[in-house]
């Protein structure tokens, strides 16, 4: 099968929605829905009952200097890390929500600045995904963030939201390392460090040129 040329044979059509209810209302928002869908085999479900965390998108950026080939991530502490990783502080990619009458590169714009004291001097599409579709509507979209990164280091975040952020100048081979042995592991950082590897020849390529 050509895998350009999947079309799944249902869309949002298939789906009837008899209830959505909100059961929490805090910093994450959780609805109740409960739903009837189309069957592969033909007919249709029975009511399906689905909790659904409601959060908004998001965006992420992976700042990255082609002149000294170095990558820029932050440190936090991620409180979903604290039960299974050794360090619930971990290195990550820049991201925030969307969450302000914003588009997309304007929250990577400012999220660069907030968090790593970094000016982007040019976003780079990389793709967008649904981050945990089973349970939640969140979708990501990752940008590649050129930046000069001389001096680039240092204690950002905001006070009044609690963040306390530490940056990393690392180089590009030590990042991917870092990857391979499975110390950068939450999903955004890894996305974006992949599409990187794939795709860096063209990006150094085109940033020649501009």
């Amino acid at each position: 099968m050509d895998k350009k040329s999947f079309i799944s044979q249902f869309d949002r059509t298939d789906i009837r929605v008899e209830s959505s209810t909100r059961v929490y209302d805090g910093f994450f928002k959780v609805d109740e829905v409960v739903l009837k869908h189309a069957l592969f085999a033909g007919g249709e479900s029975e009511p399906v009952k689905r909790e659904l965390l409601e959060r908004g998108d998001a965006v992420a950026i992976l700042p990255y200097d082609p002149k000294t080939n170095r990558l820029i991530f932050i440190e936090q502490l991620r409180i979903g890390a604290y039960r299974s990783s050794a360090s619930p502080w971990l290195l990550e990619v820049i991201a925030g929500m969307i969450d302000k009458p914003e588009s997309a590169e304007e929250v990577a714009i400012r999220e660069a600045e907030e968090e790593a004291g970094l000016t982007i001097e040019r976003l780079v599409p990389m793709l967008n995904y649904l981050s945990s579709p089973g349970g939640t509507t969140e979708r990501l979209y990752l940008f590649l963030g050129v930046v000069d990164s001389e001096g680039a280091g240092g204690i950002f975040g905001l006070p009044q939201e609690q963040e306390d952020i530490k940056v990393h100048v690392i180089d590009f081979d030590e990042s991917m390392a870092l990857l391979q042995q499975g110390i950068i592991d939450n999903a955004a950082t890894v996305i974006c460090l992949q599409w990187l590897a794939l795709n860096k020849g063209r990006i150094d390529s085109e940033l020649e040129v501009c």
